[in-house]
């Protein structure tokens, strides 16, 4: 009998101490990926104590390829210009008339924009990153559309010419700008191109996707696909007039991008005026890429 229950004793201890070795065994860490989320949860007996751990980005050390894809980034910004135009010559040549009636003449005041209202938006429907050198120098390029919104804080107009013009004396075959008898709530000038970037890449960690210092810079051609001159008034309500109003088809400007971690800005400059006459403006643009690529 007694060892019947030395037996009963030595298996009830071992019972307990093989229970106490499964209850402190390390469990498994779950793990899910939601884009560029990682969420880790590690297991605990006492379900109070569960771990969950949450990483934003990917600051593990990331194999590259030769070429990288990234698809929809979207820039936000804004649009001015750079005036140079010779105002004199171009009232004197018919390019800027004033509306009959009026006797001051065109002028820069005419055409200075709201900075803070003036807009620049683009949307790269891809762009590919091509290896150069070990991944420390980059051909960086890409299509998409580049919208430009210039809001004027004066009352011009754009028209097209044409023959009977009723703010003109005498008929013009081509666009030209007037001062308006009225004032506008919402005055502004809008082109959208189709744009292709090539620029030259340099970064500091390409092992690491948010990390680092990242520099492009390069030069991108857009060709005019639509513009306008919409505008809002009490007496004539909104209006929206669609020509080319003499804007050059193709726009051809020195880009750059500057990226810091995931933070990227960029930038646009054109040395030519995207006028064809009369007016000399070289438009640019600055903003926040939404891309941490």
């Amino acid at each position: 009998m007694k060892r019947f229950y030395v037996m009963i004793t030595a298996c009830f201890v071992s019972t307990t101490l093989l229970a106490q070795n499964d209850s402190t065994k390390a469990q498994k860490a779950d793990t899910i990926k939601i884009g560029g989320m990682v969420i880790i949860k590690k297991d605990s007996p006492d379900q109070k104590h569960r771990e969950t751990t949450v990483t934003l980005g990917n600051r593990r050390k990331q194999k590259n390829s030769n070429i990288s894809t990234s698809e929809w980034i979207i820039d936000l910004g804004f649009a001015n210009w750079n005036d140079k135009t010779d105002y004199t010559l171009a009232t004197s040549q018919g390019n800027l008339i004033n509306k009959p009636g009026t006797t001051s003449p065109l002028g820069a005041n005419d055409f200075k924009l709201k900075s803070g209202k003036s807009s620049n938006v683009n949307i790269w429907v891809f762009m590919q990153r091509l290896n150069l050198i070990r991944h420390y120098v980059n051909l960086k390029y890409g299509i998409g559309v580049e919208l430009n919104n210039y809001r004027f804080k004066s009352s011009v107009s754009f028209k097209e010419g044409g023959n009977n013009n009723p703010y003109t004396l005498q008929n013009i075959n081509h666009a030209f700008v007037f001062r308006d008898s009225i004032s506008f709530s919402k005055n502004k000038l809008a082109a959208d191109y189709i744009t292709i970037p090539f620029m030259i890449n340099f970064r500091t960690n390409p092992n690491y996707s948010d990390k680092g210092l990242s520099f492009s810079v390069g030069v991108s051609m857009g060709y005019l696909y639509n513009s306008r001159n919409k505008q809002i008034s009490d007496e004539r309500g909104k209006r929206k007039n669609r020509g080319d109003y003499d804007l050059e088809k193709f726009k051809f400007s020195y880009v750059g991008e500057l990226g810091l971690g995931s933070v990227r800005l960029y930038g646009s400059y054109a040395p030519k005026s995207i006028f064809e006459n009369g007016l000399s403006m070289m438009p640019y643009n600055v903003g926040i890429r939404l891309s941490n690529w």
